[in-house]
């Protein structure tokens, strides 16, 4: 008969051996998840041109600012990685693809804002009230 600790011993055993994932698995997870975030960045941003896309002068700094971010982001995951990628090991895959996945998402949320609108700030700029967004084709 199993001692509460053989038991516990045991079970931890193999729920570690079900939850356990190659380097290689963990890296594509992460990469697939960037490549998602990186999916839905496109997606709001396309939306943004469609819907304001009678607003010349906003999609024209629009558009800057998005390849000023893209530059960013580079430059960003350039400063963490510098160097000969095989320095930081079979990790390095999956963390730059972990760093790629957040600096999107948080892109994502910046851009939706133009898509959600605001109420009651009246310091929103060119993101229009909720009542009063563009709609696109």
């Amino acid at each position: 008969m199993f001692s509460r600790l053989g038991l516990v011993l045991c079970l931890a055993l193999m729920s570690s051996t079900v939850l356990a994932q190659s380097q290689r698995e963990m890296n594509n997870t992460a990469c697939t998840q960037s490549k998602s975030a990186d999916t839905e960045l496109n997606k709001v941003y396309g939306q943004i041109l469609r819907d304001y896309k009678a607003d010349t002068l906003f999609i024209e700094k629009l558009k800057q600012a998005q390849r000023a971010w893209l530059q960013y982001r580079d430059a960003h995951l350039a400063a963490l990685y510098p160097g000969d990628p095989s320095q930081y090991g079979s990790v390095n895959s999956m963390c730059q693809c972990q760093v790629l996945e957040q600096l999107t998402a948080n892109r994502v949320t910046e851009l939706k804002q133009w898509l959600q609108g605001v109420e009651g700030d009246v310091c929103s700029g060119s993101v229009q009230p909720k009542n009063d967004l563009p709609k696109g084709d």
